[in-house]
């Protein structure tokens, strides 16, 4: 028979056990639910000017961002008055995703890409996405000198000043206000990276917990994912060189023809020139392939266009980085297959 002491004893010892697997596990879960920019703020002697830590993220200012994001309006109720949008032509979401896009933070990757946000219901866009743009350290990088001349320079160090130049030339509208530009920044670091999205192994998770070496630790971290997005512009491939679809892939130049060229050329996209799943549209971009003109998806991929007086919108360019050479071909596939499909044969009228 079992002493009353012995009892309580072995319940004590029960719930001593249960209370410190309990707080390994919570300590766990909040090491995997921590923002990266929050993680690294305890190991950096100073933060980023743009950083707001979870604590101090105003739900408010969040939604207000995020609804500037997609609809260029700070608030729902200022669409009533159409001159308050941040830009008559674009939003940011025309041309950046807001989700994750990459499978591996550490690689800007057309090719997984394209698989990964199909797979997530995505677009395939030519901009870098806005999902943890507050943890790189880098804007406007590489070859967007060539496109934005000295206007990339204050704007490659400091979120906010890339922020304002991808409103007044990329969006072709306004500066951001005050008000704007602070809900912008509560928005993006809501949307920062996450700590259980670093691929931390055991080895790594317990260096980070027990380590005084802030430095070794804080370069482990940024180890983990690209601290900006790599550019490089192309020019279009030669005439002689080009393949034309040969040895494409068309299911994949199917994806990105919905998911990259419908986005902005579909029916009410926001530009004039309009494609659609006609097999005329298909034979259209088939037949100016074979030339240099702004029509030829090989030229106007790698070229885009510029806006002019008159008419402002205009289509960015795809680097290296955000479109392969493959996917171009891909691409080409595609076209050719729909421009060259055999129409369903017609009962005749008895």
């Amino acid at each position: 028979m079992i002493k009353p002491t012995t009892f309580v004893s072995c319940c004590f010892l029960l719930i001593v056990v249960v209370l410190s697997f309990s707080f390994i596990q919570q300590k766990e879960n909040n090491f995997q639910e921590e923002k990266v920019s929050d993680l690294l703020a305890k190991f950096s002697p100073s933060s980023p000017l743009h950083y707001i830590s979870m604590d101090d993220l105003d739900s408010l200012k969040v939604r207000q961002g995020k609804n500037l994001v997609t609809t260029g309006f700070l608030n729902p109720e200022d669409k009533k008055i159409f001159k308050s949008r941040q830009s008559k032509h674009f939003v940011c979401t025309d041309c950046h995703n807001i989700q994750r896009e990459d499978p591996d933070l550490k690689q800007s990757n057309p090719e997984t890409r394209l698989s990964y946000v199909s797979e997530k219901g995505m677009k395939f866009l030519p901009a870098t996405t806005l999902y943890g743009t507050v943890n790189k350290s880098h804007w406007y990088n590489q070859d967007y000198l060539k496109k934005y001349g000295e206007l990339v320079v204050p704007a490659r160090d400091t979120l906010a000043n890339a922020v304002q130049l991808c409103a007044v030339v990329c969006s072709q509208g306004r500066a951001l206000n005050e008000e704007e530009m602070e809900s912008m920044m509560h928005f993006l670091n809501s949307i920062g990276y996450s700590t259980s999205e670093l691929d931390f192994n055991e080895k790594e998770k317990n260096l980070i917990k027990t380590s005084d070496d802030t430095g070794q630790i804080k370069e482990l971290i940024e180890s983990k994912y690209l601290n900006y997005s790599p550019a490089t512009f192309l020019n279009p491939q030669k005439i002689e060189a080009r393949k034309y679809g040969e040895n494409g892939n068309p299911k994949n130049g199917k994806l990105i023809y919905e998911m990259s060229c419908l986005t902005c050329h579909q029916e009410r996209g926001v530009t004039n020139y309009k494609l659609n799943n006609e097999q005329l549209t298909f034979k259209h971009l088939q037949y100016w392939s074979s030339t240099h003109k702004m029509f030829s998806v090989y030229d106007i991929t790698r070229k885009g266009t510029y806006s002019k007086n008159g008419y402002k919108p205009y289509m960015p360019n795809y680097t290296k980085e955000r479109m392969s050479d493959q996917q171009l071909e891909d691409l080409m596939a595609y076209i050719n297959s729909m421009a060259t499909q055999s129409r369903p044969e017609t009962k005749k009228k008895n």
